[in-house]
């Protein structure tokens, strides 16, 4: 996946209807995270292991693809307009994830 095209393809789309003077990182990111909602949703009340099993679940399998879908778009909108480099940005926090979070320390005897 070229994430540099996907933000390309985003922008033309909204050129092409004029949305540009609304997509802001503030209005980006609400939207974002009405999506995420949306995705929520769909497991709100599953148990856990419901929700393992929603994967193989063909009613179930496209909505959450759909909105996984929505949630991606709007994450690459909102860098695009940010200025945030996606690949640097995340190398960065792989690197700062592996620091503060370090593999357990095993003991032996």
């Amino acid at each position: 996946m070229d994430l540099n095209a996907l933000q390309v393809r985003l922008r033309a789309f909204a050129a092409e209807r004029h949305w540009q003077p609304f997509h802001t990182p503030k209005n980006l990111s609400m939207a974002l995270m009405v999506e995420a909602a949306e995705l929520a949703e769909i497991f709100q009340w599953m148990t856990p292991e419901q929700s393992l099993a929603a994967r193989d679940d063909p009613a179930l399998k496209e909505p959450i693809a759909d909105e996984v879908a929505d949630v991606l778009l709007y994450l690459l909108q909102i860098a695009d307009h940010a200025g945030v480099d996606l690949q640097a940005a995340v190398e960065r926090k792989l690197v700062k994830n592996a620091a503060k979070y370090p593999p357990p320390q095993v003991l032996h005897e």
